[in-house]
């Protein structure tokens, strides 16, 4: 007679004939068994965001678990820790649109504490899992897809570089698949670009740790932007692709480790180099070094009057030059923050003011961009750039009253004639609520500006 735990035994080999065992040691604690083939191409890397969709069940076919049931997809980076680490193995093994079923010994699933009470203590499980979907890291900090990283290989401890450390990598540049650039090269985090390393590069190596093998695919802004690389062979707005390995680095010294002469001598480096940057077009790159001086000088314990002067003036101008980095970009909101933060030390700072003012003017918030202007021919009454930018003002205001009394015109002539022919039964307040949301749909011009901040 055949007990339930020899079937048990019996239903598990049975189940495991013909499987793939995916575990590095071949100790068959993760096994494979692929029941739907997924489309050629690769597979999801170390820190790609994946998108699956899942079933689990117990060995007597209980089922425990299951994204469909919620009707959700469930999303998490691949090998960073945040499942079980049967499924960093077995995704890592699966195509877009393969189905598999994952048999996960304990030792690979929940273990000997299993997860009360759906998942008794050493359990082996079964997974139906199906790759929906996966996609790489993105390393901007807008998150705008402009700097997207996949780990061919893991590097070795915790450690990264930080801005200003000393980085040795290999790397190999692609345009449209051709092979543009391949070295090994020293630079220094933040100042790539002396090197030509584009700005997107250097900020991936800076996520890096030693020993990292990645790909990264960057947008042209975070590339060689709208000027391109004429010694490379890089048109402007181009679209790149590196491999790049992270073979050692020596970390720069942090603010805390620095004495107050090192950071003002730093600092005032950092500026130069960061004007260089601003006059060559390179305006991601100054910015990276004037927010450098902010860092080190922001908080002046224990100066002299002389050196706390000397480090106001250099946090100032480096607010003052990361607010114009962003007019530049066309980064406008952020340009207000950064003028904002100068006139924290300077209340009437005729630079800050007026480049608050164009930048407002150019997210159409007119009566505050003509305040701004209005307090620079305060501080300096021959200011002509801001006497022209009053005029500016008062023209683009005028345009816009006149574009709205133009809509609203337009608006309650239409009701005026739904009412002629019977079809409109709505009161005043009703008309006046259906009014300003067609003017909200019927201006789109207006909205533009809003959009691209």
């Amino acid at each position: 007679m055949t007990t339930g735990q020899e079937a048990k035994d019996g239903s598990i080999a049975e189940l495991e004939r013909g499987a793939e065992d995916l575990t590095p040691s071949l100790d068959r604690g993760v096994l494979k068994i692929v029941k739907k083939a997924g489309t050629d191409g690769e597979t999801p890397m170390i820190g790609d965001k994946v998108f699956v969709h899942y079933t689990g069940n117990l060995l007597d076919g209980r089922k425990f678990d299951s994204s469909r049931d919620r009707n959700e997809q469930f999303v998490f980076d691949l090998g960073k820790g945040q499942v079980l680490r049967a499924w960093d193995l077995g995704v890592a093994s699966m195509k877009k649109g393969e189905i598999c079923q994952l048999i996960c010994k304990p030792n690979y699933a929940y273990g000997s504490t299993g997860s009360p009470p759906e998942v008794p203590s050493n359990s082996t499980l079964i997974f139906e899992i199906e790759l929906i979907d996966f996609k790489g890291e993105d390393l901007t900090d807008a998150e705008d897809g402009g700097i997207i990283r996949r780990i061919r290989k893991k590097g070795q401890g915790y450690f990264t570089p930080n801005e200003g450390a000393s980085v040795e990598v290999y790397l190999e540049g692609q345009c449209n698949g051709a092979l543009f650039d391949q070295r090994e090269v020293t630079f220094v985090v933040g100042e790539g670009d002396d090197q030509n390393v584009p700005i997107g590069v250097d900020k991936a190596v800076e996520k890096m740790q030693k020993g990292e093998h990645c790909i990264i695919h960057l947008k042209p802004n975070y590339g060689f932007g709208d000027l391109g690389k004429p010694s490379l062979n890089i048109p402007p707005n181009t679209e790149l692709d590196y491999e790049v390995l992270l073979k050692n680095f020596k970390k720069a010294k942090e603010s805390w480790e620095m004495d107050n002469h090192e950071k003002l001598e730093k600092a005032a480096i950092a500026k130069e180099k960061g004007t260089s940057y601003f006059k060559h077009g390179k305006y991601k790159a100054a910015q990276i070094q004037y927010k450098k001086i902010v860092v080190w000088l922001s908080q002046k314990y224990c100066m002299t009057q002389e050196e706390s002067q000397s480090a106001k003036a250099l946090v100032l101008a480096a607010h003052l030059n990361v607010a114009m980095c962003h007019l530049k970009l066309e980064e406008y909101l952020k340009a207000v923050e950064s003028c904002d933060k100068a006139l924290e030390f300077d209340g009437m700072n005729e630079k800050a003011l007026y480049r608050r003012g164009e930048a407002r003017l150019c997210i159409n918030e007119f009566d505050l961009a003509k305040t701004d202007f209005q307090k620079v021919l305060q501080v300096n009454p021959e200011n002509k750039a801001a006497k022209t930018q009053m005029v500016l003002c008062e023209k683009r205001m005028k345009e816009h009253h006149e574009r709205n009394k133009k809509i609203y015109a337009n608006m309650f002539q239409k009701f005026a004639d739904r009412d002629l022919k019977g079809r409109n039964g709505k009161s005043p307040r009703e008309k006046e609520s259906v009014v300003l949301k067609e003017m909200d749909e019927d201006s789109p011009e207006e909205k533009k500006p809003r959009e691209a901040v």
